[in-house]
């Protein structure tokens, strides 16, 4: 009966089905390297952990064209935006990931007051969530219930989303404020920074402790 009932539970739960087709594979085993993230035991999603040399993508489209969402703070009080400037590398003998966040951005707060910030990939069917995250601000409104981001916590406490395809787990290893006098080329000062368009960035760079594959 209780197996009956476990394999009802998981065919009937079609909106976890439709968000996260892992989900219907309850009753399977798990490989070592798979994980099965839930909310209050409830299984919401299975994703592959993968070694940050191991990935595949193509940054330049996945950041620049796909866009990301950068989030900070817990599961509890956090905010996140969308992001197209960065980029993913090796420095200090570590796979390291590297944003650019204004201080003026909502999120700027929480990246001041947390040791690591996520980086998630939600691919070019979820633009319209992206477009929210990047035009509205945490401050004024509910971005989890304005696009139905669904976010859940990882083993270190850290928030992704299940609609991610790809989350990086990120610790914070430097940052520093963009400033004029560093700039070669002065005409990047006049384009995209001053009054009418904003202040200039905070870098963060982050090593990237995990890597995780939607599946």
């Amino acid at each position: 009966m209780l197996l009956r009932f476990l394999r009802a539970y998981v065919w009937n739960s079609e909106t976890r089905q439709q968000r996260c087709p892992a989900f219907r594979s309850a009753l399977f085993a798990v490989p070592i390297n798979r994980r099965i993230f839930t909310v209050e035991n409830i299984r919401i999603c299975e994703m592959k952990h993968v070694e940050a040399k191991d990935l595949r993508d193509n940054f330049f489209e996945a950041i620049g064209k796909e866009w990301m969402l950068v989030t900070a703070g817990t599961k509890e009080h956090f905010n996140t935006m969308t992001a197209s400037w960065g980029g993913v590398g090796f420095l200090w003998g570590k796979p390291v990931a590297f944003i650019f966040i204004r201080p003026e951005r909502y999120t700027f707060e929480f990246l001041e007051n947390s040791d690591s910030f996520t980086l998630s990939f939600l691919g070019e069917e979820n633009k319209g969530i992206h477009k929210v995250c990047g035009s509205k601000s945490g401050r004024e409104v509910d971005k989890v219930k304005e696009t139905g981001l669904m976010p859940f916590a990882s083993d270190s406490g850290n928030v992704l989303f299940e609609q991610a395809r790809l989350s990086l787990e990120c610790r914070k290893l430097y940052s520093d404020m963009l400033k004029a006098d560093g700039f070669i080329d002065k005409s990047l000062v006049e384009r995209w920074y001053g009054e009418s368009v904003g202040n200039f960035h905070r870098m963060y760079i982050g090593e990237i402790t995990d890597a995780w594959l939607r599946e």
